[in-house]
């Protein structure tokens, strides 16, 4: 059974940083895109930044030149970097692996199957203030 385990989030003001990170175990680490999503009360969750196994990484147009998504496959470790964050950054944080395009294979902003890797995780939840 898989398990994805998120922490780092907090409150800070606009401008401030914050470091995530997502331990994740019972599933094909290595080998999947990971991605952070981020959920607000009333909205669906969506992809902020994927990362593939290779470190090839891709950014929603809101967080680029922001935040840095990256991963340590050794420890099954998925992290996001945030920098300059602002209010429209606030929401809840999750790790999950991305499905990946078929064609090509390049991750996508979606989730994989729930079947792939378990469960959602709690997540973490990042409040940014003005």
């Amino acid at each position: 059974q898989g398990q994805l385990v998120e922490s780092g989030g907090g409150s800070v003001q606009a401008g401030g940083s914050l470091r995530l990170s997502c331990a994740a175990s019972g599933f094909m680490f290595r080998s999947y895109c990971m991605a952070w999503f981020r959920q607000v009360p009333g909205k669906e969750r969506g992809g902020v930044a994927t990362i593939d196994g290779d470190g090839t990484t891709h950014y929603s147009d809101s967080v680029k030149g922001r935040f840095t998504i990256s991963r340590d496959n050794a420890k099954r470790n998925l992290y996001l970097q945030m920098n300059s964050l602002q209010p429209e950054d606030t929401g809840r944080y999750y790790c999950a692996p991305a499905a990946r395009l078929g064609s090509t294979g390049y991750c996508t902003e979606t989730p994989r199957p729930i079947s792939d890797f378990g469960s959602w995780g709690q997540g973490t939840q990042v409040t940014v203030s003005s």
